[in-house]
C-alpha cells in the first residue's frame, strides 16, 4: 500500500516513522528544506534511551497529486482550508482520505469534500518534534480511526496491516470516538497551557485538580455526557500514565504558534450556545487561551 503523509510535524513523522516499516511512505513538507533533510537523514526516532532512523520519500506539498492509495493529513485543524482546497482542485480527486486533527470543528470542514471515501482518527501518543527530522516518542498509545463517509474497504486494510508496535483501532462510530478525545483535550490543554505546567500537575496539585473538576463538570453538562465518572477518571488516568508530557497546546504557546483552541473549545461554546446553555468556565478558558495567542503572536 502507498501512503501519503501531509504534515511533517510531530505527528506527521511519528506515523511515518512507524508505517513506513510495512507501506511504502511519502512525506509531503511545508517547505523543499525540510523535504531534503528528511530524504538526506531519514526520520530519527527517539524512544526509552534508543533511536531508529526510518527512510521515506519526502516532496513538498506543491508536488502532492494525491495518487497514493491512503492520504494521512497530520496538519492543525486550522491549516486545512489550503490542502481541501487543492483538494477539490485537483484532476483526480484522492480515493482515501484520514484526517488526524484535534476536536471536532473540523467535521464540516471535511463535509464539503465529494466524491470520495474520507476516514477520521484520534491519536493518543505523546511525541515531540526536536528538528526537522528528529523527534521523540514519548508517550505510547493508540490511533482510533473510523469511517466519516464512504467506503471502508481500505481503512481496514490499513489497520489490519499497521505494525504491531504503533496499534491502529479501527471504531464503528466516529462521532463517539472523536467526541472522547474532545473531552480529553478540552480539559487537559487548556489548563495546562494556561498554569504551564505538565500534565502531571493537574492531579498532583489539589488546587489545579479542583478547577479540572470544574471544568469537566460544565463540559459534561453542555454535551450532555453519559456515564460522566468514567469519562472524569478517563482524564484523571491520562494525567498520571503522561504526567511528563507537555500538552500540545502548551507546546503551541511557548512555540509562538497558533492553538485549536477553536476546534476544541470552541467547538464546544457552539454546542452551548445552540443549545441556550450557559458556559462561563469554558468561555473563560477560550478567551484565556485567545489571548495568550494573541500575546505571543498578535494573532487574533
Amino acid at each position: 500500500m502507498r501512503v501519503g503523509i501531509i504534515g511533517a510535524g510531530s505527528i506527521g513523522l511519528l506515523f511515518a516513522a512507524y508505517i513506513s516499516r510495512v507501506f511504502e511512505v511519502t512525506v509531503y513538507t511545508r517547505t523543499t528544506e525540510q523535504a531534503s533533510e528528511l530524504n538526506k537523514y531519514g526520520i530519527v526516532l527517539k524512544k526509552k534511551g534508543e533511536q531508529r532512523i526510518s527512510f521515506v520519500n519526502a516532496l513538498p506539498i506543491s508536488e502532492w497529486m494525491g495518487a497514493e492509495d491512503l492520504t494521512i493529513i497530520a496538519v492543525k485543524q486550522y491549516q486545512l482550508n489550503p490542502i481541501i482546497e487543492t483538494i477539490n482542485q485537483l484532476p483526480i480527486i484522492p480515493n482515501n482520505l484520514l484526517f488526524l486533527q484535534n476536536g471536532m470543528g473540523h467535521l464540516k470542514q471535511l463535509a464539503v469534500i465529494s466524491n470520495t471515501n474520507i476516514f477520521v482518527g484520534s491519536v493518543e501518543h505523546g511525541a515531540l518534534k526536536e528538528n526537522s527530522f528528529t523527534l521523540a516518542h514519548n508517550g505510547e498509545g493508540i490511533t482510533n480511526v473510523a469511517v466519516f463517509k464512504g467506503d471502508p474497504t481500505l481503512l481496514n486494510e490499513f489497520v489490519s496491516l499497521a505494525p504491531i508496535e504503533f496499534p491502529v483501532l479501527l471504531k464503528k462510530d466516529y462521532m463517539r470516538m472523536l467526541q472522547n478525545k474532545l473531552i480529553v483535550n478540552a480539559v487537559i490543554n487548556p489548563l495546562t497551557a494556561i498554569l504551564q505546567v505538565n500534565n502531571g500537575e493537574l492531579i498532583n496539585n489539589q488546587y489545579y485538580l479542583q478547577v479540572l473538576k470544574n471544568l469537566f463538570s460544565e463540559i459534561s453538562t453542555v454535551l450532555t455526557l453519559e456515564n460522566a465518572e468514567e469519562h472524569l477518571q478517563q482524564i484523571i488516568d491520562i494525567c498520571k500514565n503522561t504526567s511528563e508530557n507537555r500538552s500540545s497546546m502548551l507546546k503551541d504557546i511557548e512555540a509562538n504558534r497558533m492553538t485549536e483552541v477553536d476546534a476544541i473549545l470552541g467547538y464546544i461554546l457552539g454546542e452551548a450556545q445552540r443549545k441556550e446553555m450557559k458556559a462561563p468556565n469554558i468561555e473563560t478558558f477560550y478567551y484565556l487561551i485567545k489571548g495568550k495567542e494573541w500575546i505571543k503572536g498578535g494573532i487574533s
